[in-house]
């Protein structure tokens, strides 16, 4: 049932902010979008955004009267003040604390304070994000306890009633897939591959099954699995 609710998503073009961005339209009257340019590595995830958002709006007269303003904010400072994997030429690795070096300290706490700037100006009551604690990589600030715990900040601190959904948070890549085929069919398949970016790398010179990507960073591994599973777990129940 849609609410008549507005949303602000943060959306950065790659696979799981488009499948909550189309989880967003059909759930709420208006939809806005949020992405960021903080000197990522991939920043070819930029130069996507605006295709897959017209394809998106092309797929369903519904979604394209509710998809609304596009935001692109700069937070080139995040590379400034970070030294991580997605913001330098360096190789992915684990470091000592547990975590990938594809940790970018509070970004995700950023973004969503940024965020809800944007959203308490343009009149928009919902917050939505890709994190998922299901996730390969731990990160904590992907976390529900961190969701839930920003969402009491936020309004506290703006004194707002902003709901954070994370459409995503309990589900794995396999699952994610699943719902992008329960929310657009086929033609919302076919674009979260062909037309996201999702790889660390920023590599988008070849086609795979299940997108574009070097095939080897921890972004394509966990792509390319979930789209593995889902495909076998549909050729089952076909069957």
């Amino acid at each position: 049932m849609t609410q008549p609710d507005k949303a602000l998503v943060l959306f950065s073009g790659g696979q799981d902010s488009t499948t909550c961005l189309a989880w967003a339209l059909s759930h709420y009257s208006k939809v806005e979008t949020i992405g960021f340019d903080y000197g990522q590595r991939h920043r070819v995830e930029l130069s996507v955004r605006p295709g897959v958002l017209q394809k998106l709006r092309d797929l369903s007269s519904e979604w394209k009267t509710r998809l609304g303003e596009d935001h692109v904010i700069d937070l080139s400072l995040l590379a400034k003040i970070s030294d991580t994997a997605l913001t330098r030429q360096v190789e992915i690795v684990m470091q000592e604390n547990g975590l990938p070096n594809t940790f970018v300290p509070g970004r995700n706490l950023l973004f969503m304070t940024v965020a809800a700037t944007v959203a308490y100006r343009r009149g928009l009551n919902v917050l939505v994000g890709g994190m998922c604690e299901t996730d390969f990589s731990g990160y904590p600030d992907c976390r529900d306890d961190t969701m839930r715990a920003l969402q009491v900040t936020l309004n506290l601190g703006m004194a707002t009633r902003f709901k954070v959904e994370t459409p995503l948070m309990w589900i794995d890549k396999s699952h994610t897939w699943r719902m992008a085929q329960d929310l657009g069919g086929q033609p919302l398949i076919d674009l979260i591959r062909d037309d996201t970016h999702t790889c660390y790398l920023g590599q988008r010179d070849v086609l795979h099954e299940w997108g574009y990507g070097c095939a080897t960073c921890p972004a394509c591994a966990l792509r390319a699995k979930g789209y593995q599973q889902f495909m076998q777990n549909s050729n089952a129940h076909v069957g």
